[in-house]
């Protein structure tokens, strides 16, 4: 694409339909006059007269306490300099969009056609009762430091001037990480900082607070080494003034351990990033081209870590790693300010963040295989939703204990949840799930384990304490897939079928027992222990692995006909079902039967929903079943009416105990006020169901993937219900995190069939102590 052509698209963005990027959007209803009445006069009085009482009431009844203000005067605008207020407003939209995907803060952007430092601030602080807190931005040196200094000492909310402090923090992390892995310690390091504007003294300061010696750091502007001896220095520069007889940036890089360019493209050479000591630390992030190309330092010395500010490298100091929850964690404790305590929690919360093992959905986002920390992933991705939590929380924490939050979080598991509900990343019901898991992790086989996703899924499952993997395949072929994505599953049991003469005899046997009056001869029954899907069922049945997870690469039937033939059906199970969890906005709600039978009967949809309920109940969730159709109570004829009202008569005559009711189309399943209005009989007229059964295979199917496409689901299964022992399929071609949602839910099947048993047990032993 051209130069031109992009320039092109980035025009028809900002200006095609509504211009700009941000509105505003109503979060109370107000289609009614009654809402109208409520919002404005005359009902707003009560509110109003609530806040004149009491001031902090504007929290409570107003948007401030989720609101920050981004100001400019468009002095400073990104690389572009002094262009002014308006053309620096798309930046300030911009922001304001950062703000919100990332942390769900509300934003308005403020332009102040001003210059002068007092005009600055009298506004700004004249609007302190409107927001929770001040973002400034693109204020160039040095008015920058004295407006946000005077602000910070006269308003009352959290104020930071993120040209200066965004690019600290995250540089600062990035800093602590690197010096970890080239084995320097931060007190020792010599740090050459090429550029003398807000950001430098803003990182330099940072740096100096997180243990940096200010004799070891050299700082450079545009006529080079700052001097304590140059002549007509402003206050801001002389804190930074070297008395070391230095005079060129070359000169200052000869021998230093790190370099910290926020200056201008290309002014650092391949030697003198030569001269520097072994193991450097080089963070050029001049925008958009750094002081030296990327491809060119890391060719001239292999021992480097480098960052950039371009996206396009490893190793991005991007500022939306840090302003977007600092704001978070300030504005949900009322902090009155922004302080030093804060800002170095926010560098280590996303330091140690860089060390943790990345989610698959990081993975996914930047189309890579296994993230890992290292020298090209020193700080986290921006898409690495456990930011707003690991660095939010961070900040409310040290806010509270510095002493400058007006309200204290107790809770904080609590404050996590509504973090994430922020986010609607909401999943609550598989942390729950996984916790239950953890308590009691099982051996889990995985039929297809020469497979880069079910070797990643078992890491995380064996890392995480989920399961104990159990692999099987080509050991060969599985150890060079571990070996070239560096999966760490050491340890970890690896089984080749065609190794094991033992095991296939005694599996086959056993096969050609249940199976010789269906057909199946030893010598077939042999054959077909070839499969790992027969094997893999084999161990489960002779109990030495508790579940088996498959699918992957094949097609459902073909993965499902070994478990039914080698594993059974549970006692009284006459077919099994498939079922989904849909992880909605409103909860989770099950889906069956989707995957298993085509066009059941009334008291195949009887067997079903019997199944269904008792897996709900598994995941302590009451059961509240709706039998689907085109019909409500009987509003249509035909045969898929029929035969669901059918069997909802069976199941009220045969298990009244069970909240189910049909037949009944899917909104007024889901709409409880629908329901209510129009069918107020209805067992499902209190609350809406949470257990939805189709009337056949094709209909639940379509849904639940229309639900997960068009909805943005999380569909978690298909959860295999009615065999005797767990065997799970997942969807093929499944992803990573719904692979280790299945071995959760294998793990979770396990104990539930180990808990029924010893339940029986007891019984059985009490009825014998009582004889």
């Amino acid at each position: 694409m051209s130069k031109t052509n992009r320039k092109q698209d980035a025009l028809d963005y900002h200006s095609q339909g509504r211009p700009g990027k941000i509105q505003v959007v109503p979060t109370k209803p107000y289609s009614s006059q009654r809402d109208l009445t409520l919002a404005y006069s005359p009902g707003v009085a009560e509110p109003c007269l609530k806040i004149a009482e009491n001031k902090d009431d504007v929290y409570k009844y107003t948007a401030k306490g989720n609101l920050v203000a981004v100001i400019s005067n468009g002095t400073a605008v990104l690389g572009l300099g002094d262009i002014g207020p308006e053309a620096g407003k798309p930046v300030m939209e911009g922001k304001g969009l950062l703000f919100k995907i990332f942390a769900d803060i509300d934003v308005f952007d403020l332009e102040l056609d001003t210059k002068n430092v007092d005009d600055f601030v009298k506004i700004v602080k004249a609007l302190e009762p409107t927001f929770g807190g001040v973002n400034l931005e693109d204020i160039k040196a040095p008015e920058c430091f004295e407006i946000e200094r005077r602000l910070k000492e006269e308003m009352n909310i959290p104020v930071m001037h993120d040209d200066q402090h965004g690019t600290a923090i995250i540089s600062a992390a990035a800093l602590l990480n690197a010096c970890d892995l080239q084995k320097k310690k931060i007190d020792k390091v010599k740090i050459v900082v090429n550029g003398a504007g807000a950001a430098a003294i803003s990182c330099s300061r940072l740096y100096v607070s997180l243990g940096a010696k200010k004799e070891n750091i050299v700082m450079c502007d545009r006529t080079g080494v700052i001097r304590h001896d140059r002549e007509n220095l402003d206050a801001i520069k002389r804190e930074f003034a070297t008395t070391r007889k230095l005079d060129t940036l070359e000169e200052a890089l000869k021998d230093s351990d790190v370099f910290i360019g926020l200056s201008s493209a290309d002014c650092v050479t391949a030697e003198m990033l030569k001269s520097m000591a072994k193991n450097p630390i080089v963070f050029a992030m001049a925008n958009p081209n750094p002081e030296i190309a990327y491809d060119l330092a890391i060719s001239s010395r292999k021992d480097l870590i480098m960052a950039t500010g371009r996206s396009d490298y490893p190793n991005q100091v991007n500022n939306v790693l840090g302003f977007p929850y600092i704001f978070r964690g300030a504005l949900d404790v009322r902090a009155t300010s922004i302080n030093e305590e804060m800002k170095i929690a926010a560098v280590r919360a996303i330091a140690e963040l860089a060390r943790k093992t990345v989610p698959e959905a990081v993975n996914m986002a930047y189309n890579a295989r296994n993230i890992k920390f290292g020298k090209e992933y020193i700080i986290p991705k921006p898409m690495d939703f456990r930011l707003m939590t690991n660095v939010s929380m961070a900040v409310a924490k040290a806010a509270i204990e510095s002493g400058v939050a007006r309200k204290t979080i107790t809770d904080w598991d609590a404050y996590a949840e509504e973090l994430k509900r922020r986010l609607g990343m909401d999943d609550s019901i598989m942390r729950a799930i996984t916790n239950k898991a953890k308590s009691s992790p099982k051996r889990v086989v995985f039929a297809e384990a020469d497979n880069y996703k079910i070797l990643k899924a078992a890491q995380i499952v064996k890392d995480d304490n989920i399961a104990i993997p159990i692999l099987l395949g080509n050991k060969e072929v599985i150890q060079q897939i571990i070996d070239e994505n560096a999966l760490e599953l050491d340890g970890v049991q690896i089984i080749e079928p065609a190794l094991e003469p033992e095991r296939m005899k005694k599996y086959a046997e056993s096969l050609y027992n249940k199976r010789q009056r269906r057909g199946v001869t030893l010598f077939e029954a042999h054959k077909l222990l070839r499969d790992r899907n027969y094997f893999g069922a084999s161990m489960v049945e002779f109990g030495e692995a508790d579940a088996m997870i498959s699918g992957l690469t094949k097609n459902y039937v073909s993965t499902i006909k070994p478990a039914l033939q080698v594993i059974g059906t549970e006692e009284g199970v006459n077919r099994v079902a498939g079922m989904y969890m849909m992880m909605t906005e409103k909860g989770p709600v099950f889906f069956g039967d989707t995957t298993v039978n085509v066009d059941p009967t009334a008291q195949e949809l009887v067997d079903l929903t019997l199944l269904l309920e008792k897996s709900v109940r598994k995941f302590n969730i009451q059961p509240r079943i709706a039998l689907l159709s085109y019909s409500n109570f009987g509003s249509n004829e035909g045969t898929v009416p029929e035969k669901v009202r059918q069997a909802v008569k069976i199941l009220h005559e045969k298990h009244p105990n069970i909240i189910v009711d049909g037949d009944m189309q899917g909104n007024f399943a889901i709409n409880n006020d629908m329901l209510k209005e129009n069918f107020p009989f209805s067992r499902l007229a209190d609350e809406p169901a949470n257990t939805l059964v189709f009337p056949n295979l094709e209909s639940g199917n379509i849904a639940y993937k229309l639900l997960q496409e068009l909805g943005g689901a999380e569909a978690v299964g298909p959860i295999l219900l009615g065999l005797k022992k767990p065997v799970h399929i997942v969807q093929l071609g499944s992803s990573v995190r719904e692979i280790v949602n299945m071995i959760t839910i294998a793990v979770l099947d396990v104990q539930g069939k180990e808990e029924t048993l010893n339940t029986k047990r007891r019984g059985i032993l009490n009825r014998i102590a009582k004889k």
